[in-house]
């Protein structure tokens, strides 16, 4: 017999051991040795003073668990009738991977390189300021999931099942504890070796995976997608093709403009990254003086304000975590937040950026016509390269200063390798975007008393949040006008983050095997 109940710990209960089961025990009015549990969620709940932890949970009555199997039906598809995936992130992996259970050989091609040999140009960026366009935060293998926090978070309950997502990181050797977590995440540290396991699965198959090759031509015929170019003239034909290229692949959309193949602008969201020290926001979230419960985790946020009639809001919070440069060309800077699978670091970032509405926001960009958007963010990260000192040294700015219109004679420290350069970012930033910053940090402040704060910086910019181009696609998920091309995850405009890019990625892999 299986019950499903919920119970909820005090902090005091959570730091002993077997308090769990005695609660469930007087719940139900057993005995401990009548039942045995599941853990189905696990949640933090620190609205009041007082913190407690929530469970749901399964609870089986003189049976024992069931035992997970995280298996997956992978065919040897060797010699299997192909399907071309451009990118090597969520999307791409895991077309590659729904390819395999359908019984089509995944053809994978990634611009960058594999995630050890990327390490080496992470360190060339954070250390002497070098860009490498290929290989770089967002560019190689596992695409910029990689080395990211690995957040699993995702409101796209409708577009596939999450479940299977989590359970196919579980079989790739993520921790479990994904599966339970109401806020789950796999952290920088860890990821990697993840990505590498689902490479090693795809070759395992049959299928293969060309690292270090970028795609920089299509040949069309007759509206149908017939051939492939790579970056060494050598062409390669195909028949069916997943673009997942991600929102950064900028040389994509304009190839794909050059060959006017149908693009639309779509609105997306920049802004800035806040960095606080990370006992500051402890200490507003669970209302703690000191340091935090040791049982606790670094604390999260979520905020957002209506400023003007545009959002202000958080954006990839990473408690614990660090800011690191995401630009993917020279002459460029962008900042980004990520943090380790312990989320031990001093420091707490978050993005806080404003929407822009394309069809109103930037008028003097309407003659770069469907990149318009594109085009606005470039300018806005060579305005930052250009204010920092034209390295990736990032322009920043003591949040009240900020807010106030005062120039910062000495900044906080901070967890931005590259480091930081005092610059005016209030009078930089288009009023567009920094009078909404201003007035949304301004009432952060009174919904989070102790944020809005001089101990923290503001450092820009934060520009890739989003895709600002969509590639359009019909009921069918092909490109409307091309035959063969399936535009699939961020960059194509349909995901907003690992879990809805995976899945969009399944979905596309489906479509492409339909449409074969």
């Amino acid at each position: 017999m299986v019950k499903h109940v919920q119970i909820r710990l005090t902090l005091e209960e959570e730091a002993h051991e077997g308090s769990l089961k005695q609660r469930i025990a007087k719940y139900l009015g057993l005995s401990q040795e009548e039942f045995s549990f599941k853990i189905l969620r696990k949640s933090i709940d620190a609205r009041k003073p007082e913190v407690v932890f929530n469970y749901k949970l399964a609870v089986f009555i003189g049976e024992n668990p069931p035992k997970e199997q995280y298996t997956f039906e992978y065919r040897d598809i060797s010699k299997a009738k192909p399907i071309h995936i451009i990118g090597f992130g969520p999307a791409g992996m895991w077309a590659a991977l729904r390819c395999l259970e359908l019984g089509f050989k995944p053809i994978v091609l990634e611009r960058g390189k594999n995630v050890q040999d990327r390490r080496r140009d992470l360190k060339a960026i954070n250390q002497d300021h070098i860009v490498n366009e290929d290989s770089n935060y967002c560019f190689g293998e596992g695409g910029a999931g990689t080395y990211s926090d690995g957040k699993l978070y995702t409101r796209s309950l409708k577009r596939g099942d999450v479940r299977r997502i989590f359970e196919s990181l579980v079989h790739h050797g993520a921790t479990e504890q994904i599966l339970i977590d109401a806020h789950p995440h796999i952290g920088t540290n860890k990821l990697p070796k993840i990505v590498q396991n689902i490479r090693e699965t795809i070759l395992k198959h049959g299928g293969e995976v060309h690292l270090n090759t970028k795609v920089t031509d299509f040949i069309i015929h007759n509206n149908q997608l017939k051939t492939i170019v790579l970056k060494n003239k050598i062409e390669m034909e195909v028949n069916r093709v997943i673009l997942a290229t991600g929102h950064s692949a900028r040389d994509i959309f304009y190839l794909l403009e050059k060959k006017k193949i149908t693009l639309k602008a779509k609105s997306f969201a920049m802004g800035v990254r806040v960095e606080h020290p990370q006992h500051i926001i402890d200490s507003i979230q669970y209302h703690c003086s000191g340091s935090r419960n040791e049982l606790l985790p670094a604390a999260a946020y979520s905020l957002v304000q209506q400023v003007k009639g545009r959002g202000v809001y958080s954006f990839c919070m990473c408690p614990g975590g660090f800011i690191v440069p995401a630009a993917t060309a020279p002459g460029e800077v962008v900042v980004n937040g990520m943090s380790p699978s312990k989320r031990n670091n001093l420091y707490a970032n978050s993005g806080i950026v404003v929407e822009i509405n394309v069809d109103t926001d930037i008028p003097k960009y309407e003659r770069f016509g469907t990149l318009k958007g594109l085009e606005y963010q470039k300018d806005l990260e060579r305005l930052a390269f250009t204010s920092g000192g034209r390295t990736q040294t990032a322009p920043a700015q003591r949040l009240t200063d900020f807010v106030e219109g005062n120039i910062s004679e000495d900044l906080n420290p901070t967890s931005y390798q590259p480091g930081l350069k005092s610059a005016p970012l209030h009078s930089l930033l288009p009023k567009l975007i920094g009078s909404r910053l201003r007035a949304g940090f301004t009432e952060f402040g009174k919904k989070m008393k102790g944020y809005y704060t001089s101990e923290a910086n503001i450092v820009g910019v934060e520009s890739r949040t989003s895709s600002p181009v969509t590639i359009p696609r019909n009921e069918h998920l092909e490109h409307p006008e091309i035959k063969g091309l399936f535009p699939c995850g961020e960059g194509g405009g349909y995901a907003g983050g690992i879990v809805s890019a995976a899945m969009d990625g399944e979905r596309c892999a489906e479509a492409a095997v339909a449409n074969l």
